[in-house]
């Protein structure tokens, strides 16, 4: 009985010391998570400068790393018990960079598109423009579906472009496709326009890793498949993640089947959005770290749910 009580101080004094309003929790922890953000919004500037002079490859490694900081930044929150609106934002606002403006700068100088004049710059603006839009969206409102984004995420299209580069190289080295730089130019408007859909696409949150035989081998399985063939097997997995979304949509439309919504479809600030839980705890829609739904006016963070 004495132990049971002894534990039970030990965890209390834990959670007080990770209460997100303790005033002394200032220091190396509370700073990590925005040096991270700052990795990922670096990362995302040297993509930009690389593609802008020709090096293609080197820039799509740097958004790729780029991704990387904006996973880490909001687990480094959540595990030092950081999370805050300010982080959310300035998440929001590295992730425009890395996977809005050096994505479309990327596919511009990768695919040529200077040679198709206005349109070619006119597409590659769409692609970053959606990425805004996308971001914005997301940080009023985390979603209509359980377990669902609305949209393609906007590191997944960024991942898509990168793949792409990847996939070229595979196929042909330094050499040319021999593709009109029309193809590329619809393609990243196309990943545009799929982030500004409401076409629903998974968001894998709810997985429980390694907490069965099938969540740990899996993950293995595939992450051997894609370090053994990159430029390929990168490419394979984003085409199929993006064709899922449009696929499922179609076939439950065909089957008459639907998701489960969120279980608050209530805007913050009467603003009528659907999937602004407040301060729900039960909700299961957490996207990814730049929300800022997770949010209620005051800046608190909303229970359960992925934020920074």
């Amino acid at each position: 009985m004495a132990n049971e009580d002894s534990d039970g101080k030990r965890r209390r004094r834990r959670r007080r010391r990770r209460r997100k309003d303790d005033p002394d929790r200032a220091g190396f922890a509370a700073l990590l998570p925005q040096l991270l953000t700052t990795g990922n919004l670096a990362a995302g500037f040297y993509a930009i400068i690389k593609a802008s002079g020709g090096e293609v490859l080197i820039a799509s490694y740097a958004i790729f790393i780029a991704a990387v900081f904006d996973i880490l930044d909001g687990r480094a929150a959540r595990m030092t018990g950081n999370v805050s609106r300010f982080g959310a934002e300035y998440d929001s606002i590295a992730d425009t960079v890395s996977f809005g403006v050096a994505p479309a700068v990327l596919a511009f100088h990768a695919g040529d598109l200077a040679s198709l004049g206005w349109t070619g710059w006119v597409l590659a603006f769409a692609y970053t423009a959606c990425a805004s839009l996308r971001l914005a969206r997301f940080n009023v409102k985390s979603g209509r579906y359980q377990g669902r984004f609305d949209g393609l995420p906007t590191p997944a299209g960024a991942g898509m472009v990168v793949s792409a580069v990847w996939f070229k190289v595979f196929l042909v080295g330094d050499g040319s496709l021999g593709l009109s730089p029309m193809v590329p130019a619809l393609g990243v408007t196309f990943l545009g326009l799929l982030m500004v859909s409401p076409i629903p696409y998974h968001s894998f949150k709810n997985l429980r890793w390694g907490q069965s035989y099938s969540a740990t081998v899996i993950p293995v399985i595939v992450s051997i498949l894609l370090i053994l063939e990159p430029g390929l097997n990168f490419f394979l997995v984003g085409l199929a993640y993006v064709i899922s979304g449009p696929a499922g949509h179609l076939w439950r439309w065909r089957t008459g089947r639907e998701l489960l919504p969120t279980e608050d479809m209530s805007g913050v600030g009467g603003s009528g959005a659907p999937g602004m839980a407040g301060a729900s705890a039960g909700s299961n829609e957490s996207p990814n770290v730049t929300s800022l739904s997770d949010h209620v006016p005051g800046g608190e963070t909303r229970g359960g749910e992925k934020a920074r």
